[in-house]
């Protein structure tokens, strides 16, 4: 929950640099089809561009292979299970507290204007709108989805303007708009930002409404008039479009307002920085690394006296005089730092196959997951790291001479033997075909739950 929680603030931030866009730049203009647009486009971007994260990969070659390819290992508590900081599970209770408030009265509102349009009485328009009659004489016309609502008075009245503007809130569907932003603000409810522009939104709304309206030729003024007379009604509901909603006068500078020219939309070019920034942000490097194969002998027969030739970077060629030749073939003697001199006991470091766990590497991970175990004396020290250990898997597969390589505390150190020398036993190394004994090293992380995750795998 902490990371959906952490997330949630990258989405707060988010609609904070969106919304100062809009205010910044469209706010003013008449666009009001594209306002809509940015504002539900941004809001939902918001939301949506934390869990776009671009991986980039790096690769570093390495000369050297490593003698194991195994994962950190997330340490298990046997016996002491670690809590979550108080302040956490407070910010947790909280944050859910509002989110369900938040939806409560959404849905409250929904329920209320489901059971006022029940309880009205139904005349269904040409246009396949219902018109809903109450009794409520100091009700506000409003709509929400295909229902106009109107009290009886202005039924009787047949106002061409109020029918022109709620229709105008129907054709236009803005009912969903308004369910969609509202589910939002109940994530985000802690955001001032989303909360204005929840409030902006519906203002567009009504600029939307209000120029169609005027553009079945009623005339400016007595809509305005009209306006004012019902600026003392009882509004609507907070989930319904209504005359009343947005404030009087910004709507009537709307309709006064001189049409922006179509060059202000290039304002909106500044949202693409924006987007590259955030995603920027939240990119991760993934480095890859690839060692180069071990050195392999190849013998080709010939006539020439015997000379050393480099191949690719993984193979070396060497040349030997055939059988049949005459003359005497000089015995060819690799460079120091291509020789490769094992004694018969010693344990090799690279070969041609390594040796394997049974099961492969993940089931290697899954063994040491499930049998490393915290001690209890180290969980109360609060000691954390990454040990170190090597063995030799012998030439039966048994493992042997296990040694800490990087030690963090004798307990930890320890706990990483046991586990190691219970291990069963593995598919051994081969070089020529013959089994051999190989060195192998496993990096075991101790780590306390409820600490930081960090992920690293070595290959």
């Amino acid at each position: 929950m902490l990371d959906f929680l952490i997330y949630d603030l990258k989405v707060a931030g988010l609609i904070v640099v969106f919304y100062m866009f809009y205010r910044l730049l469209l706010s003013k203009e008449t666009f009001h089809r594209v306002n809509r647009i940015v504002l539900l486009a941004t809001a939902v971007a918001s939301f949506i561009l934390p869990l776009c994260v671009i991986t980039m990969h790096k690769t570093v070659t390495l000369n050297a292979v490593p003698s194991v390819s195994v994962g950190d290992i997330q340490a298990e508590l046997a016996t002491v299970e670690s809590t979550v900081p108080l302040w956490q599970q407070a910010a947790v209770i909280l944050y859910i507290i509002g989110v369900l408030a938040v939806l409560s009265y959404i849905v409250a509102s929904v329920w209320k204007v489901v059971m006022l349009i029940n309880r009205s009485e139904k005349h269904l328009l040409e246009d396949g709108i219902t018109l809903c009659v109450t009794g409520n004489a100091a009700l506000a016309p409003f709509s929400w989805m295909h229902y106009i609502v109107m009290n009886r008075s202005d039924y009787e009245q047949q106002d061409a303007a109020i029918l022109a503007h709620e229709r105008g809130h129907i054709r236009l569907r803005h009912s969903w708009d308004v369910l969609l932003v509202d589910t939002l603000t109940a994530l985000q409810w802690f955001n001032p930002a989303m909360w204005m522009l929840r409030q902006d939104l519906r203002a567009i709304h009504e600029y939307e409404a209000d120029g169609a309206v005027l553009s079945q030729g009623i005339n400016a003024r007595q809509y305005q008039y009209l306006l004012i007379t019902k600026a003392a009604s009882i509004g609507g509901y907070s989930i319904a479009n209504g005359i009343t909603h947005s404030t009087l006068k910004n709507r009537i500078h709307m309709m006064l307002h001189k049409k922006s020219q179509g060059s202000h939309l290039l304002k909106l070019l500044a949202l693409l920085p924006i987007v590259g920034i955030a995603l920027a942000l939240n990119a991760e490097t993934v480095t890859d690394v690839v060692y180069q194969q071990p050195q392999k002998k190849i013998i080709k027969k010939g006539k020439k006296n015997a000379t050393v030739k480099m191949g690719p970077i993984n193979e070396i060629v060497v040349v030997e005089q055939a059988p049949d030749a005459q003359k005497e073939v000089k015995p060819v003697e690799m460079p120091n730092a291509m020789k490769v001199k094992k004694a018969e006991k010693e344990a090799f470091d690279v070969v041609e196959q390594m040796p394997q766990f049974p099961g492969g590497p993940s089931a290697l991970m899954q063994f040491l997951s499930s049998n490393v175990k915290y001690p209890k004396e180290a969980y109360e020290k609060n000691v954390q790291g990454r040990v170190i250990a090597s063995f030799v898997v012998e030439k039966d597969g048994s493992i042997t001479e296990a040694v800490i390589r990087k030690s963090i505390d004798p307990l930890l150190d320890a706990e990483a033997l046991r586990v190691i020398g219970s291990m069963p036993k593995w598919e051994p190394g081969m070089q020529n075909g013959e089994a051999v004994r190989v060195k192998y090293t496993v990096p075991i992380t101790f780590k306390l739950q409820g600490g930081s995750t960090e992920k690293a795998v070595e290959k």
